[in-house]
């Protein structure tokens, strides 16, 4: 049997409520959702701007990503939850760009799903979680 592992770092939030940033059993690795929250304070950043919330949600993700051992070349699905389908090419734009930096040219890129719903918190345009498969 596998040992199930919470994985914590400083370079993202800290759980708001009962559950943990990531968790690695075995080369399994799930991101709990994450938004666009300083990781210092825990604060929502950039009010009403999807895209600046977009690249700091991906960079929360990409650290609890490394805090378990993994890359984003790691991830094999994330899934963004967007409050408005108006926000979908702005989100695309910077997810585009962020895939661009952190997968190799000719590399696969992870599967993705985008789901427009209500978020937990009023300031949140975006929430985006990820599972990877880690490969010591």
């Amino acid at each position: 049997m596998t040992d199930k592992t919470e994985i914590r770092t400083d370079g993202a939030p800290a759980p708001a409520w009962m559950f943990s940033q990531g968790v690695r059993k075995g080369p399994i690795l799930q991101v709990s959702g994450q938004g666009p929250q300083d990781p210092a304070t825990g604060a929502y950043l950039y009010p009403g701007d999807v895209k600046a919330q977009t690249r700091r949600t991906l960079e929360n993700v990409k650290a609890i990503v490394e805090a378990g051992g993994a890359s984003i070349e790691d991830v094999v699905m994330f899934r963004v939850y967007l409050t408005e389908r108006a926000h979908f090419p702005l989100m695309n734009e910077v997810y585009a760009a962020f895939i661009e930096e952190n997968i190799a040219p000719g590399g696969v890129k992870p599967c993705r799903t985008t789901v427009f719903v209500e978020l937990p918190q009023e300031p949140m345009l975006v929430e985006i979680d990820a599972q990877a498969v880690v490969t010591d």
